[in-house]
Protein backbone atom coordinates (compact mmCIF):
# COMPACT_ATOMS: atom_id res chain seq x y z
CA UNK A 1 0.00 0.00 0.00
CA UNK A 2 1.20 3.51 -0.74
CA UNK A 3 -0.27 6.84 0.83
CA UNK A 4 -0.08 10.13 -0.68
CA UNK A 5 0.41 13.04 1.55
CA UNK A 6 -0.57 16.30 -0.23
CA UNK A 7 1.32 19.17 0.46
CA UNK A 8 0.05 22.84 -0.21
CA UNK A 9 1.19 26.05 0.23
CA UNK A 10 0.51 26.45 4.55
CA UNK A 11 0.22 22.69 5.24
CA UNK A 12 1.76 22.30 8.70
CA UNK A 13 0.74 18.87 10.27
CA UNK A 14 2.18 16.97 6.65
CA UNK A 15 5.31 15.59 8.21
CA UNK A 16 2.87 14.50 10.90
CA UNK A 17 0.90 12.30 8.42
CA UNK A 18 3.84 11.09 6.69
CA UNK A 19 5.25 10.15 10.27
CA UNK A 20 2.46 8.55 11.67
CA UNK A 21 2.13 6.13 8.15
CA UNK A 22 5.67 5.84 7.37
CA UNK A 23 7.92 5.55 10.77
CA UNK A 24 5.30 4.35 12.97
CA UNK A 25 2.46 2.04 11.12
CA UNK A 26 5.30 1.15 8.76
CA UNK A 27 3.67 1.58 5.52
CA UNK A 28 4.79 3.28 2.29
CA UNK A 29 4.23 6.86 1.93
CA UNK A 30 5.02 9.91 -0.52
CA UNK A 31 4.61 13.86 -0.35
CA UNK A 32 2.68 15.22 -3.26
CA UNK A 33 2.96 18.99 -3.95
CA UNK A 34 -0.61 20.62 -4.65
CA UNK A 35 0.86 21.47 -8.65
CA UNK A 36 1.53 17.91 -9.43
CA UNK A 37 -1.71 16.65 -11.75
CA UNK A 38 -1.79 12.77 -11.07
CA UNK A 39 -1.77 10.45 -8.45
CA UNK A 40 -0.85 7.26 -10.20
CA UNK A 41 0.46 4.31 -8.07
CA UNK A 42 -1.57 5.65 -5.14
CA UNK A 43 -3.64 3.22 -3.15
CA UNK A 44 -4.75 6.11 -0.66
CA UNK A 45 -4.74 10.04 0.13
CA UNK A 46 -4.19 12.29 2.84
CA UNK A 47 -4.86 15.62 3.26
CA UNK A 48 -3.35 17.16 6.29
CA UNK A 49 -3.96 19.98 8.81
CA UNK A 50 -2.57 23.57 8.66
CA UNK A 51 -3.24 26.76 7.31
CA UNK A 52 -3.62 26.06 3.01
CA UNK A 53 -2.68 29.22 1.41
CA UNK A 54 -2.67 31.21 5.22
CA UNK A 55 -6.75 30.68 4.93
CA UNK A 56 -7.25 34.03 3.39
CA UNK A 57 -10.27 33.67 1.89
CA UNK A 58 -12.00 31.05 3.89
CA UNK A 59 -10.96 27.39 5.17
CA UNK A 60 -9.80 25.50 1.93
CA UNK A 61 -11.42 27.01 -0.47
CA UNK A 62 -8.32 28.19 -2.37
CA UNK A 63 -6.57 24.67 -2.12
CA UNK A 64 -9.76 23.17 -3.48
CA UNK A 65 -8.58 24.54 -6.73
CA UNK A 66 -5.08 23.39 -6.58
CA UNK A 67 -3.95 21.22 -9.66
CA UNK A 68 -3.99 18.20 -7.55
CA UNK A 69 -7.57 18.63 -6.28
CA UNK A 70 -8.61 17.82 -9.55
CA UNK A 71 -7.32 14.14 -8.89
CA UNK A 72 -8.22 13.88 -5.76
CA UNK A 73 -11.70 13.93 -6.81
CA UNK A 74 -10.96 11.65 -9.63
CA UNK A 75 -9.13 9.21 -6.80
CA UNK A 76 -12.39 9.41 -4.32
CA UNK A 77 -15.24 8.90 -7.56
CA UNK A 78 -13.17 6.05 -8.40
CA UNK A 79 -13.89 4.69 -4.78
CA UNK A 80 -10.66 4.88 -3.90
CA UNK A 81 -9.74 5.96 0.25
CA UNK A 82 -9.63 9.62 0.89
CA UNK A 83 -8.92 10.69 4.52
CA UNK A 84 -8.90 14.80 5.36
CA UNK A 85 -8.02 16.45 8.90
CA UNK A 86 -8.51 19.58 10.12
CA UNK A 87 -7.83 21.83 6.78
CA UNK A 88 -8.26 18.59 5.13
CA UNK A 89 -11.70 18.44 6.09
CA UNK A 90 -12.16 21.43 5.11
CA UNK A 91 -10.98 21.25 2.13
CA UNK A 92 -12.93 18.38 1.34
CA UNK A 93 -16.52 19.80 1.97
CA UNK A 94 -15.05 22.86 -0.06
CA UNK A 95 -14.56 20.23 -2.74
CA UNK A 96 -17.51 19.17 -2.54
CA UNK A 97 -17.01 15.71 -1.58
CA UNK A 98 -18.76 15.77 1.47
CA UNK A 99 -21.57 17.73 2.70
CA UNK A 100 -21.70 20.83 5.23
CA UNK A 101 -19.16 23.26 5.74
CA UNK A 102 -16.66 24.20 9.00
CA UNK A 103 -17.40 27.55 10.66
CA UNK A 104 -15.58 29.73 13.04
CA UNK A 105 -15.98 28.24 16.87
CA UNK A 106 -18.59 29.40 18.72
CA UNK A 107 -16.24 30.95 21.14
CA UNK A 108 -14.60 32.77 18.31
CA UNK A 109 -10.96 31.71 19.55
CA UNK A 110 -8.29 28.63 18.20
CA UNK A 111 -8.47 25.50 20.57
CA UNK A 112 -5.94 23.14 21.15
CA UNK A 113 -6.49 20.52 23.80
CA UNK A 114 -6.66 16.92 23.94
CA UNK A 115 -10.02 15.92 23.04
CA UNK A 116 -12.57 12.85 23.65
CA UNK A 117 -14.56 11.50 20.67
CA UNK A 118 -17.23 8.97 20.50
CA UNK A 119 -16.67 6.44 17.80
CA UNK A 120 -20.30 6.48 16.51
CA UNK A 121 -19.79 4.04 13.07
CA UNK A 122 -16.91 1.05 13.05
CA UNK A 123 -18.31 -0.16 9.89
CA UNK A 124 -16.50 1.76 8.21
CA UNK A 125 -12.53 1.41 6.09
CA UNK A 126 -11.50 4.17 8.37
CA UNK A 127 -12.61 2.75 11.80
CA UNK A 128 -12.63 -1.59 11.83
CA UNK A 129 -10.41 -1.25 14.40
CA UNK A 130 -12.71 0.59 16.79
CA UNK A 131 -15.11 -0.83 18.75
CA UNK A 132 -18.87 0.80 18.38
CA UNK A 133 -19.10 3.12 21.17
CA UNK A 134 -15.71 3.42 22.37
CA UNK A 135 -14.32 6.60 23.47
CA UNK A 136 -11.06 7.77 22.81
CA UNK A 137 -8.83 10.60 22.71
CA UNK A 138 -7.45 12.83 19.67
CA UNK A 139 -5.93 16.38 20.12
CA UNK A 140 -7.67 19.11 18.73
CA UNK A 141 -6.30 22.54 17.20
CA UNK A 142 -8.38 24.62 15.24
CA UNK A 143 -9.98 27.98 14.97
CA UNK A 144 -12.74 27.10 12.35
CA UNK A 145 -14.06 23.52 13.43
CA UNK A 146 -17.87 23.97 14.03
CA UNK A 147 -19.53 22.21 11.37
CA UNK A 148 -22.52 22.94 10.34
CA UNK A 149 -25.29 21.36 7.69
CA UNK A 150 -29.00 22.26 7.33
CA UNK A 151 -31.68 20.00 8.48
CA UNK A 152 -31.65 17.86 5.03
CA UNK A 153 -28.35 16.96 5.33
CA UNK A 154 -28.19 16.08 8.90
CA UNK A 155 -30.95 13.98 8.41
CA UNK A 156 -29.66 12.10 5.53
CA UNK A 157 -26.07 11.75 7.22
CA UNK A 158 -27.91 9.97 10.37
CA UNK A 159 -29.97 7.70 8.15
CA UNK A 160 -26.79 6.61 6.11
CA UNK A 161 -24.87 6.42 9.04
CA UNK A 162 -22.76 9.06 7.70
CA UNK A 163 -22.08 10.12 11.50
CA UNK A 164 -18.70 8.55 12.10
CA UNK A 165 -17.70 10.78 15.76
CA UNK A 166 -18.82 12.64 17.93
CA UNK A 167 -16.95 15.17 20.49
CA UNK A 168 -17.54 13.24 24.19
CA UNK A 169 -17.51 15.19 27.57
CA UNK A 170 -18.39 18.82 25.96
CA UNK A 171 -18.80 20.34 22.33
CA UNK A 172 -15.47 22.13 21.95
CA UNK A 173 -16.51 24.36 19.04
CA UNK A 174 -20.53 24.19 18.38
CA UNK A 175 -20.60 21.99 15.69
CA UNK A 176 -24.40 20.44 14.93
CA UNK A 177 -25.24 17.18 16.82
CA UNK A 178 -21.08 17.44 18.27
CA UNK A 179 -19.84 15.76 14.81
CA UNK A 180 -16.31 15.79 14.97
CA UNK A 181 -16.09 13.67 11.59
CA UNK A 182 -18.22 12.18 8.77
CA UNK A 183 -18.07 9.85 5.68
CA UNK A 184 -19.43 10.00 2.24
CA UNK A 185 -22.39 8.12 1.27
CA UNK A 186 -19.80 5.58 -1.00
CA UNK A 187 -18.13 4.95 2.75
CA UNK A 188 -14.11 5.92 0.72
CA UNK A 189 -14.07 9.83 2.25
CA UNK A 190 -13.67 10.71 5.39
CA UNK A 191 -13.17 13.84 7.36
CA UNK A 192 -12.71 15.17 10.99
CA UNK A 193 -11.45 17.91 12.83
CA UNK A 194 -9.46 16.52 15.23
CA UNK A 195 -6.01 14.97 14.66
CA UNK A 196 -5.32 11.33 14.45
CA UNK A 197 -1.69 11.72 13.22
CA UNK A 198 -1.02 13.17 16.68
CA UNK A 199 -1.98 10.52 18.39
CA UNK A 200 0.10 7.46 17.33
CA UNK A 201 2.24 7.23 20.21
CA UNK A 202 1.58 7.05 24.07
CA UNK A 203 4.15 9.28 24.61
CA UNK A 204 2.37 12.20 22.53
CA UNK A 205 -0.41 11.15 25.05
CA UNK A 206 -2.81 8.66 22.99
CA UNK A 207 -2.00 6.42 20.84
CA UNK A 208 -5.68 5.97 19.84
CA UNK A 209 -5.43 7.55 16.41
CA UNK A 210 -3.23 5.02 15.04
CA UNK A 211 -5.97 2.56 14.64
CA UNK A 212 -7.71 4.78 11.56
CA UNK A 213 -4.47 3.86 10.30
CA UNK A 214 -4.35 0.47 10.64
CA UNK A 215 -7.82 0.43 9.84
CA UNK A 216 -7.08 1.58 6.35
CA UNK A 217 -3.88 -0.54 5.75
CA UNK A 218 -6.02 -3.77 7.13
CA UNK A 219 -9.06 -3.09 4.61
CA UNK A 220 -6.72 -2.53 1.84
CA UNK A 221 -4.99 -6.22 2.23
CA UNK A 222 -8.64 -7.58 2.34
CA UNK A 223 -9.67 -5.79 -0.63
CA UNK A 224 -6.38 -7.30 -2.47
CA UNK A 225 -7.28 -11.24 -0.97
CA UNK A 226 -10.67 -10.97 -2.93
Amino acid sequence: MKFAVIVFPGSNCDLDMYAAVKDILGVDAEYVQHYETSLEGFDAVLLPGGFSYGDYLRTGAIARFSNIMDEVIRFAEAGKPVFGTCNGFQILTEAGLLPGALRRNDSLKFISKQQDLRVENTNTQFTSAYEEGEIITIPIAHGEGNYYCDAETLQELKDNDQIVFTYANGNPNGSIENIAGIINKQGNVLGMMPHPERAVEELLGSADGLRLFQSMYENYKKELCK
